[in-house]
C-alpha cells in the first residue's frame, strides 16, 4: 500500500517529520506494509513543490536547511496555499502551521479543505482543536477519513489515543499537570540563581522560547492545551479564552527563595475540574509540595495526572521533548489513520 502525502508548514517540526519518515521507511513497509511518497510540500518562506510521482524528501530538507526555495523540485508552479491545498494529490495531510490561539485560522480552514477533498487530516497545531473539532470531526466521519491531533498537547505523548484506544468507557473528571515546557524550564533556571530575564533569554538562545516569549510566560500555550483536553477528553466545548489565566511574570527571586524555604517549588500549573454539566479550568503559578507527582519534574519535562470514574489517578510524563517527540506524534496519527484496523 502506497500512501501519498502532502506536508503543509516545513519549519521545526515538519523537517524533524521529514527525517523521521526517511529514517522509518523501511520499518513502515517491513511492518505494517506501507510505503509513502511525499507528493507537496508547502512553506512559509521557502516556497511549495508538487511532484504527483513524488518528491526527493532529502534534497527538499538540504534546500530549506540552506535557505533555498523547494521550487527547482516542482512540476509545476504554484501561486499559494490555497492552490496547493486544490491541486496536491495526496491521501493525507499533515498540518503544521503556526498556532492562531483566538481563531484557529488559517489552519480550519488548512484541514476541512483537506477534508472535504477525501484526506486524512493529521496537525500538530492545536488552533483548530479548540476553535473547530466538532465541525471537522463530523465531517472526517462523513468523508470516511480520520482528523487526528495527537502531537498537539504534550508533542509525541499518548495523551488523546489513550483515552481513544486504551481506556473505553472511562469518565475524565478532572486533570492537573505541568504543560508549557518553556515557563517549566524558566522556573527551574529561576532556582538556580537566574533572574527571570536571564532563563527567557536562556530559553530563547536554545530555540524553545520564541522572540516574543508572550504566548508562553503569559500563560496561553498552557491555556490553548487546557482547552484542548477539556474540549476532547471532557466533551465540553472550550475555548482558551474561557480558561482561567495567569502566567508566570509575577514569580520572582523573593517568590523562589520563600518557596524553597518551604520546601516546596513553583509550577505554572495547568487544572480542569468538572462543575455540574461544565468545567472550572485554569492556568495559575501554584506552590506544589514535594508529595506532589509535579514537584519533581524540572527543566522542560511535562506531566499531566488524571483522574477518572474507574482508575483514580493516572500520571504521564514526557521527559525533554523537542521538535523529534512532536514528529513522533504525526507519525502514531499517520499509522493509526491509514492502517485497516483503525476505522
Amino acid at each position: 500500500m502506497t500512501i501519498s502525502l502532502a506536508l503543509l508548514g516545513f519549519g521545526n517540526v515538519g523537517r524533524a517529520f521529514a527525517r523521521l519518515l526517511l529514517r522509518k521507511r523501511a520499518d513502515l513497509a517491513e511492518r505494517y506494509g506501507i510505503t509513502f511518497r511525499v507528493t507537496g510540500i508547502a512553506t512559509g518562506r521557502h516556497g511549495i513543490a508538487i511532484d504527483p510521482d513524488g518528491l526527493d524528501l532529502t534534497r527538499a530538507l538540504e534546500l530549506v536547511e540552506a535557505g533555498q526555495s523547494l521550487a527547482p523540485l516542482s512540476r509545476k508552479t504554484i501561486p499559494d496555499t490555497g492552490a496547493f491545498l486544490a491541486e496536491v494529490p495526496a491521501d493525507v495531510l499533515f498540518e503544521n502551521t503556526p498556532v492562531n490561539h483566538e481563531t484557529g485560522e488559517p489552519a480550519i480552514t488548512h484541514i476541512r479543505t483537506a477534508l472535504a477533498r477525501g484526506m486524512h487530516a493529521i496537525t500538530a497545531n492545536k488552533g483548530p482543536v479548540v476553535h473547530a473539532y466538532g465541525e471537522l470531526t463530523r465531517l472526517a466521519a462523513e468523508k470516511g477519513r480520520r482528523f487526528l491531533f495527537e502531537s498537539t498537547v504534550m508533542d509525541g505523548a499518548p495523551i488523546f489515543s489513550l483515552f481513544r484506544e486504551a481506556l473505553p468507557g472511562a469518565r475524565l473528571l478532572a486533570f492537573r499537570g505541568v504543560l508549557n515546557s518553556t515557563t517549566n524550564l524558566i522556573l527551574t533556571r529561576m532556582e538556580a540563581g537566574e533572574t527571570f530575564e536571564e532563563a527567557v533569554a536562556y530559553a530563547q538562545s536554545i530555540g524553545i522560547a520564541e522572540t516574543d516569549p508572550s504566548a508562553d510566560v503569559d500563560g496561553w500555550d498552557a491555556a490553548i492545551k487546557v482547552a484542548a483536553l477539556v474540549t476532547v477528553l471532557m466533551g465540553i466545548p472550550l475555548k482558551p479564552q474561557e480558561v482561567e489565566r495567569e502566567g508566570i511574570r509575577s514569580i520572582t527571586a523573593e517568590k523562589i527563595a520563600t518557596a524553597r524555604a518551604e520546601g516546596k517549588r513553583w509550577k505554572l500549573v495547568c487544572s480542569a475540574r468538572r462543575e455540574g454539566e461544565g468545567v472550572l479550568a485554569r492556568v495559575r503559578p501554584e506552590k506544589v509540595s514535594p508529595d506532589s507527582p509535579l514537584y519533581g519534574v524540572e527543566g522542560t519535562t511535562s506531566i499531566v495526572q488524571f483522574e477518572t470514574d474507574v482508575l483514580g489517578l493516572l500520571s504521564v510524563i514526557e521527559a525533554d521533548p523537542g521538535p523529534e517527540t512532536t514528529a513522533y506524534g504525526l507519525l502514531a496519527d499517520f499509522l493509526n489513520a491509514v492502517r485497516p484496523q483503525s476505522y
